[in-house]
């Protein structure tokens, strides 16, 4: 059997999180302030710190199948939470139970 990276895995666990809140805030606090209180600023930071956030998961998934090791179709299931709203959060189920899995 194969030694999990719990580290690595713990940390993409919190990434995801943080990955899966900066989307909901870029969608429900920084789109209602742009259209409805006037401010596209509040987008344009929100939008490039949700980038950066979305670019790192994206490659953490990427080398997590190697450094982990992560099954391939939850590498593939990650990065297609990155992509899709509040999938991030559903994603991290199967990397939690991985995590505590490996205690055993």
């Amino acid at each position: 059997m194969n030694t999990i990276n719990r580290t690595y895995l713990g940390w993409l666990i919190v990434a995801g999180l943080i990955e899966g809140c900066s989307t909901l805030i870029l969608l429900f606090v920084a789109m209602p302030m742009k259209y409805y209180g006037g401010m596209p600023e509040v987008v344009s930071v929100v939008g490039m710190i949700h980038g950066i956030l979305f670019i790192a998961l994206v490659l953490m998934f990427w080398f997590g199948r190697t450094i982990v090791p992560l099954p391939t179709n939850l590498m593939w299931f990650g990065m297609a939470g990155a992509v899709i709203p509040f999938l991030p959060f559903i994603v991290d189920i199967p990397l939690y139970r991985m995590l505590r899995e490996s205690k055993s």
